[in-house]
This record gives structure tokens, sequence and C-alpha cells, in this order.
């Protein structure tokens, strides 16, 4: 049931992204530093940080758009991902975060906020102008999706989940309460289903194993939960181990 909810939801969220994909946009950000304006995307990419002190990358598994189209193609490819190269996206992510600084400071700094930032009426994909680069991403999601593996985009190009993995280390560092993924070992039969159906291709069986469920790449989507017959894994608002 949890499942089924959670998929509907970025279904939903995938159906909107004509509606938010300026919201997400690593280019508007840039255009709004160089004219010192916070626009929507900034905005937002600084609260999912600051979500993710404390709800981990949950964004990622419930309201993510791209989540939504990627999950569906598993209908179609259902392989794992080579978590090997997550560090791919970072040759996108550093050199980027480094312009929209260079532009701000150009600019003589971020005077404004406008969270609709070249919008209309608050629409992302209102004119064909838009379509170009909506059609890029997603096009260029479902490639991946075939391609690589499972969520494919999330690990090798996804620019917003440097900044949750980033909110991650600074809860781990700091040791405050957040939501978490908690296992009992003793309770496991090693049957691997964990492993097995996580959307992220992560090794879930071998976390359990030592004890500690934490992973940069854990989206908290509670699927290692719903599948597990013994009920080793559960969800917990706790400081962790």
């Amino acid at each position: 049931m949890r499942q089924n909810l959670r998929k509907g939801i970025i279904l939903i969220a995938f159906l909107l992204f004509p509606v938010t994909l300026y919201y997400f946009s690593p280019y508007l950000i840039i255009q709004g530093a160089s004219e010192g304006v916070m626009s929507g995307s900034f905005i937002v990419f600084t609260a999912l940080f600051l979500s993710a002190l404390f709800l981990g990358r949950g964004f990622c598994a419930w309201f993510c758009p791209l989540g939504g189209i990627q999950e569906a193609s598993f209908l179609a490819k259902n392989k794992g991902v080579n978590n090997r190269f997550n560090w791919i996206r970072y040759i996108i992510w550093v050199p980027w975060m480094g312009l929209i600084i260079y532009m701000a400071v150009t600019a003589g700094g971020l005077r404004k906020a406008d969270f609709t930032y070249q919008t209309t009426y608050g629409i992302s994909v209102s004119d064909i102008s838009a379509l170009p680069m909506y059609f890029t991403i997603v096009f260029l999601t479902v490639i991946l999706s075939f391609a690589v593996g499972k969520r494919g985009f999330c690990h090798y190009v996804c620019w917003i989940s440097p900044f949750m993995i980033g909110g991650r280390k600074f809860r781990n560092l700091f040791k405050w309460p957040s939501l978490r993924l908690e296992a009992e070992k003793d309770k496991c039969i090693d049957c691997k289903t964990c492993t097995k159906n996580c959307p992220m291709s992560l090794d879930v069986n071998r976390m359990v194993k030592s004890g500690k469920i934490e992973n940069s790449e854990c989206i908290l989507c509670g699927t290692c939960i719903d599948n597990c017959k013994e009920g080793v894994i559960k969800y917990s608002f706790s400081k962790g181990m």
C-alpha cells in the first residue's frame, strides 16, 4: 500500500513537471544569479539542502518528478545500476556551482528573491520555446534508465542530489535526530529480497548484516521495508548509531 502511494505521488509529480520544470532548472539559477536574483530553483535547492538535515533524501523517493518517469521505466528495463560511477555527477555539479557563484559575485551579490522567475503565472512550460528544455531532460532521463540501469539519471547526472547528500553529511557530522532506516540484523534470513528490490541498486542485505543502513544513495523510499517478510528493516527518527 505504501509503495503504491509513493509511486502514485511521484507519477503525479512527473505529470506536473511542465508546471514545475523551472523550479528545478540548472540554467535559470545561473541566469538569475547573473542578474542578482534568487530564482525559484535557487530557493528550492536551498530548501532541499535544509530538508536533508532531517529527512535525508526523502524528496528523491516521494516527490521528485524525474523519479516518477524513471520508476515507470522499470516496467520495461529493470536493471541495476553500477554505483561505482556515482562520482560522475560531480564533474557536472562542481563547475556548475562555481559558475553560479561567479555570476552572483559579478552581479554584485544576490539582491532579491523571485520564486516565479521566468515563469508565466508560476507555470514553467507556458509556450513552445520552453518545450526543447522539457523534452531534452525527459528524454535524457529515460535514455539513462535504459542504458545504465534503474534511476540512472539520479546516479550519474542529477544536479539536485548533491545538495541533499551534503545535507545528510552535515546531519551525520552533528548527529542530530533525523529520518533513517534501522535494521534488526538477527532477524535477517539472508533472502536478499531487500537488495533485489532496491530502486537505487544498493546492497541493502550487506548493510543489514553490518547493523547499520547508511548510504548516501539511500532515498528512504521504504521499498526494503515493505518487501521484507521478516520485518527486519523499519523507519526511525533518531540520531542513528
